[in-house]
């Protein structure tokens, strides 16, 4: 991936740099500021896109969960829509995206919270409904955006990159990412114990509610701080998942850090192939959906065999 782009970094520049050696001003340059910083914000993305989708499915019991289903997309993406058009700044970009997508959370738990439902249904339903409505509002600010500037940055931001990475947003995200990821592992019994139906968890022991809430609270933390950055990146915490479990033949705690390996391979293979297939870079959520489509295939041609 450091090697990869326009220009050219060999592996011997690259043991040169590492070895306090001299190279080129513009080869040192290129990989400290550009490269390096893409390749680790890849990693962490598939990393974190990958565990929380395992995640989601593990709690949520169904397949098809992913960072979307509890309305964290959506609230990214309308609130990076907003900052968009009240400003055209980076930081304030990312910053509406974080507080979108963890805006959309609290609002999901609310509405749970408001039917007094104690079923994981309940929260998928109520993540399509806050999808719902960021969807249409991100439609009305389309709508009256300048088509020049403001429409074409919410398209290409919708689309996902890794181009804009840079090491002072990597290094803006770290707290935020790292808290995500340790509460999950650290949570990770617990998690395990989630995929099991609400009677047989309080008969061991686990207090729903909260354990429940904190671990949607922890997932959409890491996810916001990822999509904050490289804008919305599909399929990858969908298919990470039930690759993982294909490679496993399980779902428990070691398959969630399978999600999150497999994530980092799919998201930057995509990045790697986003700035090579074409004269101008790609955006990242095409590749990913070119690599998941298939494997979603596969599994669910595998899954009906299973099932006849």
């Amino acid at each position: 991936s450091v090697c990869v782009g326009k220009y050219t970094i060999t592996t011997a520049d690259i043991q040169a740099m590492l070895k306090g050696e001299q190279v080129q001003a513009m080869t040192r340059k290129v990989f400290t500021t550009l490269r390096l910083p893409r390749t680790v914000m890849a990693l962490i993305a598939g990393i974190g896109l990958g565990i929380a989708g395992s995640v989601y499915q593990i709690i949520f019991k169904n397949p098809l969960a992913s960072p979307d289903i509890i309305g964290i997309a959506g609230g990214a993406n309308l609130g990076a829509a907003v900052a968009i058009v009240s400003t055209s700044g980076m930081i304030a970009i990312a910053a509406g995206a974080f507080w979108g997508g963890l805006i959309a959370v609290v609002c999901v738990m609310l509405l749970v919270k408001a039917t007094r439902s104690r079923s994981t249904s309940t929260y998928v339903l109520a993540g399509i409904v806050i999808n719902a409505i960021s969807k249409a509002a991100i439609m009305a600010l389309k709508y009256f955006a300048d088509p020049e500037n403001e429409l074409a940055a919410m398209e290409y931001w919708e689309m996902g990159t890794f181009g804009n990475t840079t090491l002072s947003k990597l290094l803006s995200i770290r707290p935020m990412f790292l808290i995500g990821l340790a509460g999950i592992l650290l949570l990770r019994r617990q998690i395990e114990l989630l995929s099991l139906s609400d009677n047989e968890c309080r008969a061991l022991g686990v207090r729903l509610r909260p354990v429940r809430a904190a671990v949607l609270a922890l997932s959409t933390l890491m996810v916001g701080s990822i999509i904050s950055v490289t804008g919305l990146i599909s399929f990858a915490g969908l298919i990470a998942p039930h690759t993982a479990r294909l490679m496993l033949r399980r779902n428990d705690s070691t398959t969630i850090i399978m999600s999150g390996l497999v994530g980092a391979f799919v998201v930057l293979t995509a990045d790697i192939l986003a700035r090579v297939l074409y004269s101008a870079e790609l955006p990242i959520s095409i590749l990913t959906t070119v690599i998941g489509v298939p494997i979603l295939i596969y599994f669910l041609c595998a899954r009906g065999k299973d099932v006849s």
